[in-house]
């Protein structure tokens, strides 16, 4: 069977297209992510997920989403219910640790309820993100708080609610995006802050350096690379996320759709493997798009398809718990209903 290619890439809506089974099944992408635009009910959202497993002949294909709560929920009622931000777990935290983190982890492991339904296995999640005085609001409340070792802490129990149901998470964003005065959506952030300022914001990934799975930020740091955004300096993924952080799990980009990127979707790739990334993730599922990025991407081989492999075989795990009893326990402590 033909080698799969390293990217994560979406579709453009609820069911996939003639093109888009071609492109599938032709271009084997390593990872399918969805968004609002491909969920329309329980059923359609099922059997989009299996199509594209089916085109790309892999059973366990990672098919991945950002299901954190708050403003960033891809699932809502009535396909998951609507759930509390990460600063809200904080404020959890903050009253009493061991309870912040019971609800951290409940969090996540309802996460991996919700998502298995429907065939997904892997979030975009925890974040490990430590906002600063000043920062633009894109991180904001999606945070676990303003101290690294709390972020770490939180972060830690998102991560193990995840595995336990079964389901990838990915830490993100690496090196951090708290400091970042601008929403990497629509342009590129430059930081300022020193060498020194900037471990504050590695802290929480170096405690979790055992990660699996990473995402980058579409960030200058002006410390590390005064010209290219983490995403593809060589020197922010090999010296700081794979050095000084120790970061070994699997590294995608973060979306090249957004706009904080420049350059063609071939230039794009390139520049993101050049500079040690693992993965290029596209999520808009345009097909111009995705077929310009796969001309400039490798087949999973190598140190690559190792990360891969570790990854995938955390996807049969499963704690057994009991999905009322997680409930219950998570409403009571957050004051929501779950």
């Amino acid at each position: 069977m033909t080698e799969s290619k390293a990217m994560i890439v979406g579709a453009a809506g609820l069911a996939l297209s003639d093109d888009e089974i071609a492109f599938f099944r032709d271009e084997r992408p390593w990872g399918f992510i969805v968004f609002s635009r491909n969920i329309g009910g329980a059923d359609q959202l099922t059997d989009l997920v299996a199509s594209v497993r089916d085109c790309v002949g892999q059973a366990d294909m990672p098919v991945f989403i950002d299901q954190e709560g708050g403003r960033v929920q891809r699932l809502r009622p009535p396909l998951a219910p609507d759930y509390p931000t990460g600063a809200a777990i904080g404020e959890v935290y903050a009253r009493n640790r061991d309870e912040g983190l019971r609800a951290a982890w409940l969090l996540a492991r309802l996460h991996a309820f919700d998502l298995k339904r429907y065939g997904i296995n892997a979030d975009c999640l925890p974040i490990l993100d430590v906002p600063v005085a000043g920062a633009h609001d894109i991180i904001g409340d999606r945070a676990y708080g303003r101290r690294p070792e709390q972020v770490e802490a939180i972060g830690r129990a998102v991560m193990q609610g995840l595995l336990d149901g079964g389901v990838l998470p990915v830490v993100k964003h690496i090196p951090g995006h708290g400091r970042a005065g601008a929403d990497s959506h629509v342009e590129l952030p430059v930081v300022q802050a020193s060498r020194d300022e900037l471990e504050q914001d590695f802290a929480p990934f170096r405690g979790l350096n055992e990660a699996v799975m990473g995402m980058t930020a579409h960030v200058i740091y002006k410390a590390l690379d005064a010209d290219r955004p983490a995403t593809t300096s060589p020197f922010v993924v090999n010296e700081i996320i794979r050095g000084e952080i120790g970061f070994d799990g699997l590294l995608m980009s973060d979306d090249l759709c957004m706009d904080a990127m420049s350059g063609t979707y071939a230039e794009r790739a390139e520049a993101v493997f050049a500079a040690g990334c693992d993965m290029a993730l596209h999520c808009n599922g345009n097909m111009r798009e995705m077929r310009e990025l796969a001309s400039r991407t490798p087949a999973v081989t190598g140190q690559i398809a190792e990360r891969a492999e570790r990854a995938l075989k955390l996807l049969a795990r499963d704690d057994r718990a009991d999905e009322m009893a997680c409930r219950k326990q998570f409403s009571e402590l957050m004051g929501v209903f779950a």
